[in-house]
């Protein structure tokens, strides 16, 4: 009997995707790929991701030569009819929802399988198919079941990250000696919050690696062009040489640099900036790794061989560990756990329209050096690192009332490393505080002097990040003062800012500062 095909999405790249083991497709299965137009349609992508998804798509495709068949076509559904000759079943809705629950595959056979795709959207469209066998989720180290067990021992009440990350770190013996965590602490986030070094524009650490585009990224781009030049399809911020890898091999290859030249100097500055430095010791690897070009477990394990063999630090290997068997993991089940109505969570209210000069990265009409940089760095590449994220991008957000679905949207838009199940946890969650503390304890926002700590962007800033009212007063001390004010009630009863309120009390110039918040509206900072 011929073997089934197997249908790979754009993020299931790698090899892993294609291994008959552990319930995998079969062993010379031949494989469909669909490059679907309507993507590009439904959201104004940032160009470079638009151009990193089709040039990696097409690039795998090329490696498998004569076992794939790859259809460019308007949508999924018409791909599948071309490639495979299948259509959606007419079953009741009840049917199809019962296999898109998000806690099961459905493996009862078919005349396609596919591995279980990254999205509800994705997973809702599988489910109007009898002829498509759903095999279990590649590409993380916690199966979805698992997970719920371990949800499950806490009767739902606690799902904080430091207790999953420690039971990933005994389950799969990362970093571990004799039953303990290495060096005898779980946690060495203490040692990798230094600021950065005085007098210095950039980390004396190697460059990060980078890609030599060829054949196929030059027809990617000149089908960009010819699209957008046609209407088809519109896109935000720039498409300069591509940063990030579009193969195994270069992936591979990024994974080997990084470990070796730069996870050394990662920890200690981890969450610090500098302007003319935006990668620092970063990895740069979010954007493979979810692409399906890595998987976690090769990456976390070379960090670990690293620290073993005395050629990186253990506060570095443990804060990348964390990042990838922590915080990746924990997002990507927080994700399918929540459920869909996750989504719409507002806790706080906010419902501000996110201003144009935001949604349109335009850099340049931002007075505050921090935003025009971060903002900037964005519509130039597709990515910032995860403290620009949070503490400059979604702490405007959430001082100014912005609403989280939009925010969540423009995330998952113009990061190259952005999906729905990367943003919506990250941004509805831990940015935005949407939830009212499902994910986290606090609110993440600040004033300006943690980024005046953090960074050196404040020194040739107009505003001053210690004065709250008048001419220089910094958007974020004004923004961080009206937001605590805004949520008094929510905010002093918890644990974690009921001090911070009290703070209010002590502001003689509370009512300026209000005035100026309001007055500033969505004006750019």
């Amino acid at each position: 009997m011929a073997p089934r095909p197997h249908w790979i999405f754009g993020d299931q790249l790698g090899p892993h995707f294609l291994d008959p083991r552990h319930g995998g497709p079969d062993a010379h299965a031949p494989v469909v790929m669909i490059e679907a137009r309507s993507v590009l349609r439904r959201r104004r992508f940032h160009r470079a991701k638009a151009h990193l998804v089709l040039s990696a798509m097409r690039h795998r495709a090329a490696e498998l030569g004569d076992r794939v068949t790859y259809i460019r076509a308007e949508t999924y559904a018409e791909g599948l009819e071309r490639a495979v000759g299948i259509g959606a079943a007419r079953r009741p809705r009840a049917a199809r929802e019962a296999d898109t629950d998000g806690t099961a595959e459905r493996s009862s056979g078919g005349r396609l399988t596919v591995c279980h795709p990254t999205s509800r959207a994705a997973l809702a469209f599988l489910g109007a198919y009898d002829d498509i066998e759903i095999l279990p989720a590649r590409g993380f180290l916690v199966a979805r079941d698992d997970f719920e067990q371990w949800a499950g021992h806490g009767g739902g009440r606690s799902l904080r990250l430091e207790g999953f990350y420690r039971w990933v770190r005994e389950r799969h013996d990362l970093l571990m000696e004799g039953g303990e965590p290495a060096g005898g602490t779980w946690n060495l986030d203490h040692d990798n919050r230094e600021p950065p070094p005085r007098g210095q524009d950039t980390l004396d650490v190697r460059a990060a690696w980078q890609p030599h585009e060829d054949d196929i990224d030059d027809e990617v781009r000149r089908d960009l062009d010819r699209w957008e030049r046609d209407g088809e399809v519109g896109f935000v911020g720039r498409d300069g040489p591509r940063r990030f890898p579009a193969t195994r091999r270069e992936a591979m290859s990024a994974l080997r640099h990084f470990v070796t030249h730069r996870l050394e100097d990662f920890g200690r500055y981890e969450d610090a900036m500098l302007a003319a430095d935006p990668v620092m010791s970063h990895s740069l690897l979010s954007a493979p790794m979810n692409l399906g070009l890595l998987d976690p477990a090769e990456c976390v394990d070379r960090a670990e061989r690293a620290y073993r063999s005395g050629n990186a630090p253990l506060n570095s290997v443990e804060g990348f560990v964390r990042q990838i068997s922590g915080w990746r993991e924990y997002v990507w089940h927080l994700y399918w756990h929540f459920g869909e109505d996750y989504r719409t969570r507002n806790a706080l209210r906010h419902t501000a329209p996110v201003p144009d000069w935001f949604l349109e990265l335009d850099a340049d009409a931002v007075t505050a050096n921090c935003l025009s940089t971060v903002l900037a760095q964005v519509r130039d590449t597709g990515w910032t690192h995860h403290i620009p994220r949070l503490m400059v991008l979604g702490s405007r957000a959430l001082q100014d009332g912005w609403d989280p679905a939009a925010v969540t949207d423009w995330f998952h838009r113009c990061f190259v490393d952005g999906y729905d199940w990367v943003m919506l946890p990250n941004v509805v969650g831990m940015s935005q505080y949407a939830d009212g503390g499902l994910m986290t304890t606090k609110p993440y926002t600040s004033g300006g002097a943690y980024i005046h700590r953090m960074s050196d962007l404040c020194g040739p800033c107009a505003y001053r990040p210690t004065e709250r009212t008048g001419d220089r007063a910094c958007p974020y001390t004004t923004g961080y003062w009206a937001f605590m004010d805004r949520h008094r009630t929510r905010l002093s009863s918890n644990h974690r800012t009921a001090r911070a309120v009290k703070g209010l009390d002590r502001l003689k110039d509370l009512d300026e500062v209000l005035t100026q918040a309001k007055e500033r509206g969505a004006a750019p900072p």
